[in-house]
């Protein structure tokens, strides 16, 4: 009966290597997917919210708006917009005014007057008093990483800017925006379309956006 030969056991030494290759697998996976994972191209997410672009102001939360309505001065009001978009009117309560320009927030203004009944052929101007600065955070491969206040209407470009540029370890076609509304969302840009004429370009930041260029 042939004894079989004794299998030599592994030594720490391997054991440990073993253990490093498996830790750097896991890590290089990780990085391959957070680099792979799911996202849409900034002129997709465009052509699907134009307001994303659209140069005619849009009124956001924490906007100060004045609502007026003409002949009525009981009803007219001067509000800051809350964090849901509304703002409180009398007779009509709440009303939901940001994401909607002034002049079709006036034209849901004069409808909620009039489904009431509480003004037979109301008018309604809304003016936006003032807007304050959108409050963004930059991560990522960039000279100084953290928040900035930008200018309504400010783009991915300028909040790379105001980061201080990309660095050389930058991947130039992997810059992307975090947003949470209205609805998550990964938009990714290329540094190329950002400084071209287009969706990306045209792409306006919103209050909470996360800008990573990774």
């Amino acid at each position: 009966m042939t004894t079989p030969t004794p299998q030599p056991r592994p030594t720490r030494r391997y054991a440990a290597s073993r253990m490093l290759a498996m830790i750097l697998l896991a890590v290089l996976t990780a990085g391959c997917a957070a680099s792979t994972g799911q996202f849409v191209w900034a002129s997709d997410y465009v052509s699907r919210d134009p307001a994303t672009a659209d140069s005619k102001y849009v009124i956001g939360s924490g906007d100060l708006i004045a609502i007026q309505v003409y002949d009525n001065d009981k009803v007219s009001i001067r509000s800051r917009v809350r964090s849901d978009g509304k703002v409180a009117m009398p007779l009509v309560n709440d009303v939901l005014v940001a994401g909607k320009t002034p002049s079709q927030a006036a034209l849901d203004v004069e409808k909620a007057l009039r489904d009431g009944r509480f003004i037979l052929a109301p008018r309604v101007n809304v003016v936006v008093e003032d807007i304050p600065a959108v409050r963004v955070t930059v991560l990522g491969a960039v000279a100084r990483a953290g928040n900035l206040s930008l200018d309504q209407g400010a783009g991915v470009a300028e909040a790379l800017a105001g980061a201080g540029g990309l660095t050389e370890f930058a991947h130039k076609d992997r810059i992307f925006v975090l947003r949470k509304s209205p609805v998550a969302a990964r938009i990714r840009f290329t540094f190329a379309a950002l400084t071209a004429t287009g969706a990306a370009s045209a792409f306006r930041l919103k209050q909470g956006d996360v800008v990573v260029v990774e």
